[in-house]
């Protein structure tokens, strides 16, 4: 049973995603990926929150979280003005902020700790002020939070794996904002479908968790367990049964009851999900890391929704290994990013359903995330996948790079070297603002 306030909160989402999709594109930093229910940035962002996997010998050793200036004219523009370590290393990864977007909640993939950090009262110095240690136990044995996303009053938290056989069966958990376990919703499998469309093809695998409110819908994507993910990628990839261990399937739920659908057979892990933001624009979109696909999940007037393969990304025999993806709020251009070439490539996806790619540039050696800004005038890029799968040697370049897109070409604003600095690998980005609190 859900609390009146979020029965109330998901009773008026049809006016609430309107009115973002209809208000004025000014500058709203990193917010096309983010969930509807979180206030809004306006205007230029000020801080760029990283989340950094610690190295051992390389500064103290721990994961943290590292702001960087992104205020242009400020005497730290581009600079490292603030680092938190969180006293060890957890495999940092993946987070997102709470529904008033006061706390940024951050995970780490090895231990399953989530690490809760006020980014409120001092927006340029963030504050970690609680660790949630029971994660595992308080959910009944998922392992790896991994997607942290708002909803009102509660966070909905995508697992990747769990504690059994350290696989890819994994479940959706919510937490209260308090901090709380408030329900464990396991995803459908080919023996336990709970109900879902097509369950013979489903896999249980988690990774990202995305809402359309305005449809009741939410879609969660599928990569791998923990014996996978905490592997060497090299010995991993030289692993016929490790290879086998990946998802193959986009999951649809129903928001209001956390009831899977349908089961979607998106072979080669899809990842990341983008919820196109236009009020009538009802489709999202995912990459496939090992198949280097892009699809489309939509729904035809019949209200039947489907998932289709509509473009390749870069050579797929190639395998560049797709790793993020990146909407523009006009619901024109698709930024992809791939690992193994170290490269961002632009997509016209005016038309959905035939996406074109019209840009590429190679950021680094390797290459992980990407945000940008609401007008899409500025993209920020960090380098690592994982503790054990970033290259070796020299190609272990380490960097967060953030450039200006006038919308033909990428053009280096700053970068700073995680390396250099001992600072660790960086991996995931949010953006802050002191004004948002105002």
């Amino acid at each position: 049973m859900h609390s009146p306030r979020f029965l109330l909160a998901t009773s008026g989402s049809i006016c609430l995603a309107v009115a973002l999709a209809l208000a004025p594109a000014s500058a709203r930093a990193d917010e096309t990926c983010q969930s509807p229910y979180l206030p809004k940035i306006t205007g230029q962002e000020e801080f760029v929150y990283v989340w950094t996997l610690g190295v051992e010998g390389l500064g103290d050793g721990e994961d943290k979280l590292v702001t960087i200036d992104a205020r242009p004219g400020s005497k730290t523009y581009g600079k490292v003005v603030h680092t938190a370590s969180v006293g060890g290393r957890f495999e940092a990864h993946h987070g997102g902020f709470n529904d008033d977007r006061s706390q940024l909640w951050l995970g780490g993939l090895d231990t399953s700790e989530i690490f809760v950090f006020d980014v409120r009262t001092d927006p340029g110095r963030p504050r970690l002020v609680k660790t949630i240690r029971d994660f595992t136990r308080a959910s009944g044995g998922v392992v790896g939070p991994h997607g942290i996303y708002a909803l009102p009053g509660r966070l909905l938290i995508s697992g990747l794996s769990n504690d059994r056989d350290h696989g890819g069966r994994t479940a959706l958990v919510e937490y209260s904002n308090e901090g709380k376990h408030i329900a464990t919703h396991w995803n459908p499998t080919s023996d336990k479908p709970f109900g879902a469309a097509r369950g013979e093809v489903a896999d249980g695998y988690g990774y990202d968790v995305r809402v359309l409110p305005r449809k009741n819908v939410m879609l969660s994507s599928s990569f791998t367990g923990w014996s996978n993910y905490m592997m060497d990628f090299g010995k991993m990839l030289q692993d016929p049964e490790a290879m086998k261990r990946f998802g193959q399937t986009v999951v649809l739920w129903n928001l209001h009851t956390r009831q899977p659908r349908e089961v979607f057979q998106v072979p080669g892990a899809p990842l990341e999900i983008r919820w196109a933001l236009g009020p009538t624009h009802d489709y999202a979109f995912t990459a496939a890391a090992l198949t280097s696909k892009l699809w489309l999940v939509h729904v035809d007037r019949d209200e039947k929704w489907h998932a289709t393969a509509v473009a390749d990304i870069g050579d797929p025999e190639q395998i560049p290994l797709p790793v993020d993806i990146s909407i523009s709020a006009d619901d024109r251009l698709l930024w992809v990013t791939t690992f193994m070439d170290g490269k961002a490539r632009a997509f016209d996806i005016s038309d959905p359903f035939h996406p074109r790619q019209t840009y590429e540039k190679e950021i680094g050696r390797q290459l992980n995330m990407v945000s940008q800004s609401w007008d899409g005038a500025r993209v920020y890029f960090t380098s690592s996948l994982l503790a054990n799968w970033d290259k070796k040697g020299d190609d272990n370049e380490q960097f967060l790079k953030a450039y200006a897109w006038n919308g033909k070409e990428l053009d280096q604003a700053f970068a700073v070297d995680f390396n250099a600095e001992k600072l660790g690998r960086p991996h995931l980005m949010r953006f802050g603002s002191a004004s948002l609190y105002r």
